[in-house]
């Protein structure tokens, strides 16, 4: 498994985002990002994810934390999913999957025994200062939006 530590930088990158936006994560220092990475639109596990990180979204922009979604799916796909559920958190689009990969979150993976590439769930955690503060693999959802509340919550406790 590659991909960022826990401590070090985390990879920037400039990638296409719903609404005909573009996102950078260096724009973001001096806040923190959460950056989770799930592997399809509209997909029930993907889908729950993000109604979860919309619902605390209030309680993240009260901790000054941007909440950014991250798949090989097209901004337009994006749009059209944030649309049909109400989605608040910005997605932002990796279709040539140079990110995903930076993250180590492209991985191989393995469904009735037939192999193929796809994402692995992940979440990180970045600080104000650009790095790791946390990171969460393999994710199951149930849950993981609130964990990751609080490991924000302990963050700017500690002053990081």
């Amino acid at each position: 498994m590659t991909g960022p530590v826990k401590g070090s930088e985390a990879p920037d990158f400039a990638l296409p985002a719903d609404g005909g936006s573009e996102i950078r994560l260096s724009d973001f220092r001096g806040r923190n990002v959460v950056l989770f990475f799930y592997p399809k639109n509209d997909t029930s596990g993907c889908t729950a994810e993000a109604i979860d990180f919309t619902a605390l979204k209030p309680e993240f922009d009260a901790l000054d934390t941007v909440l950014l979604g991250m798949s090989p799916d097209s901004p337009k796909s994006h749009d059209k999913f944030k649309s049909k559920h109400a989605l608040t958190v910005v997605l932002v689009s990796d279709q040539e999957k140079e990110t995903l990969q930076a993250y180590g979150v492209w991985v191989e993976k393995s469904m009735y025994g037939r192999k193929y590439m796809g994402v692995e769930r992940s979440t990180f955690l970045i600080g104000r200062d650009g790095h790791v503060a946390e990171s969460w693999r393999k994710v199951k959802v149930p849950g993981h939006a609130q964990s990751v509340l609080d490991a924000v919550k302990t963050l700017e406790t500690e002053g990081r």
